[in-house]
């Protein structure tokens, strides 16, 4: 009897241990997204050629809205120059091109940040040493609304203008337009998206954005910390330029601190929420410019479940859990063949998956990554 009740609880104990095991490693089994590059997208016309690719945004029928500049095409082609606002559906056909200056408006002295929004206008910025406005146009580039005027932002504190901004996004449910007022300022500045008026405005962490803050001081390198040492919240201010913000569906901005090497999120009324590094070791000159957060973009489930994440200088894009910010996987390297990145800029996602990455500099391309579905590791 005695034996049997022994063996009875041997078995019961291996069988809580394979229990074990198979929860462990279910819990360690992760789903992460999994891309493949189209080098065939998009199919721009051959009357015209490619400056840098600034912007990228993807409307409500899924065409793509890019953003590139006239000026930097090489000048022994600058009379194939491609408009500066491009339009492709999905399949990468060239839909119409439009932009420039005209009467009634400022055109960006600089073209930098583009946003299609949900009603069908088009959001455009700059980053030029003028570019003290965002300007609104329909989808077949008619003026509508201007914020702010050319050369007149008074810094941090003004609710009128802003100073160089870099990105545009749309809430819809509150029908509020968030900037990322971000090379001339440090600030995430927020207006009604019909009228423009001034709502609110917040820096890092919430803070105060202030003027004038001192860029850190050079540390000789044999004083200097190593990178795998780093620690510290970071700077109080964002690091300029403050390169992009997104809007969750569950209402929480997301924000780009290219300088600062990290993401920040916020309320939609700017108290701060949570923050992540990404690669923080990055360093000038000995990795690229040093910076890293150009841009990110959110998965396209109902739940948003991923972050995906621009990292400028060391040329890969990085998947974060959304709701931690916890890395999962990462992509890319720096070269100019299909699937590597040269000076990434901005980026965004369609409806069924895709994403899109811009570049400039030499990069001077835009890149459709085909969503193959989840895998897990």
């Amino acid at each position: 009897m005695r034996a049997t009740i022994r063996i009875l609880l041997a078995v019961s104990a291996v069988a809580m241990l394979v229990g074990q095991v198979e929860n462990s490693a279910l819990a360690q089994t992760r789903e992460i997204p999994k891309f493949e590059v189209d080098p065939s997208w998009p199919k721009l016309p051959s009357k015209y050629v490619w400056g840098q690719v600034s912007s990228v945004s993807i409307d409500e029928r899924g065409h793509a809205w890019i953003l590139q500049r006239p000026t930097t095409v090489r000048a022994d082609q600058r009379d194939k120059a491609a408009p500066p606002v491009l339009e492709f559906d999905e399949a990468g056909n060239f839909i119409q091109g439009w932009g420039g200056p005209g009467q009634g408006y400022d055109w960006p002295e600089t073209e930098h940040g583009i946003y299609a929004d949900p009603k069908g206008f088009i959001w455009l910025g700059g980053n030029g040493r003028t570019d003290h406005h965002l300007v609104k146009f329909t989808r077949d580039g008619k003026f509508v609304l201007q914020i702010g005027r050319k050369g007149q932002s008074k810094g941090n504190k003004d609710t009128q203008n802003v100073k160089q901004a870099a990105d545009t996004f749309v809430h819809t449910p509150t029908n509020e337009l968030f900037v990322a007022d971000g090379y001339g300022n440090r600030r995430i500045v927020v207006f009604d998206a019909d009228t423009g008026a001034f709502k609110r405005m917040w820096g890092a962490f919430g803070n105060e954005p202030l003027d004038n803050v001192p860029e850190p001081a050079k540390v000789p390198e044999d004083q200097r910390i190593p990178a795998k040492e780093a620690t510290g919240q970071g700077p109080d201010q964002f690091v300029t330029p403050v390169h992009a913000a997104r809007v969750s569906k569950d209402g929480l901005v997301y924000v780009s601190d290219r300088g600062g090497k990290r993401v920040q999120v916020f309320t939609l009324e700017g108290k701060y929420v949570n923050q992540v590094f990404i690669d923080r070791y990055c360093e000038a000159p000995h990795c690229g410019n040093g910076q890293t957060v150009a841009s990110t973009a959110f998965s396209h489930d109902p739940e948003q479940r991923f972050l995906y994440v621009a990292s400028r200088s060391p040329a890969r894009v990085w998947v974060l859990d959304r709701k931690t910010l916890e890395p999962l996987d990462s992509f890319g390297r720096n070269g100019v063949a299909p699937g590597e990145f040269y000076v990434m800029h901005h980026m965004n996602v369609d409806a069924k998956g895709n994403l899109y990455v811009t570049e400039v500099q030499d990069g001077k391309r835009i890149q459709k990554f085909v969503f193959k579905g989840l895998t897990t590791r």
